[in-house]
């Protein structure tokens, strides 16, 4: 199997970046979260607030939005073309993709792409409250040995040498910059 990162990998840019943008031009309800998102960025940016913390912070807006199905639909639906071409070039069947992003954004993506293996960020997508860890780094690697223990990855790709541990566990690694694909190299 292939294991894909997500954001600035397969996707190009920052899918949950881009998602709240599209929320606040979308549903400018949301506007009413910005002080909160400055505040947690500040706190985060000085060391003072957990990551987890501070994108929760920053996902309350998604309580502003009744109809957040159809927002991520549209939204899904609206940005496939930052899709990479070479991905769509090698897609296999048993591609996993592992986000740190909300597992219903990526699941989202994946659906409308054929990609049926699919681990991210536990986030409610109505109050924007984690129900789970953050999916990144080392909790990629235990969430994949605990759904697949027997997984053996042939390639893995990222844009981010966070991912190290998953790449330590493949065949081949590939570090992803913007359309290239170098050997991992740590």
């Amino acid at each position: 199997m292939n294991i894909y990162d997500w954001d600035d990998t397969i996707y190009r840019g920052d899918s949950t970046f881009d998602f709240i943008k599209y929320l606040l031009v979308k549903r400018p309800k949301t506007i009413l979260n910005l002080p909160l998102i400055a505040y947690s960025g500040l706190l985060y940016g000085l060391k003072k607030m957990p990551k987890q913390e501070m994108k929760e912070n920053i996902f309350h807006m998604f309580q502003h939005v009744k109809d957040m199905e159809k927002m991520v639909d549209e939204f899904t639906r609206s940005h496939l073309d930052h899709v990479k071409k070479w991905y769509i070039l090698q897609q296999k069947g048993d591609d996993l993709v592992i986000s740190a992003s909300p597992e219903f954004l990526i699941q989202s993506f994946c659906d409308k792409l054929g990609i049926q293996y699919v681990m991210a960020s536990p986030v409610d997508i109505h109050t924007g409250k984690y129900y789970g860890l953050n999916c990144h780094g080392e909790e990629k690697v235990r969430r994949l040995k605990e759904k697949y223990p027997d997984a053996r990855i042939d390639s893995f790709y990222s844009d981010s040498y966070s991912d190290s541990p998953l790449a330590k566990l493949a065949k081949e690694a590939y570090l992803v910059k913007g359309d290239q694909l170098e050997k991992w190299i740590e």
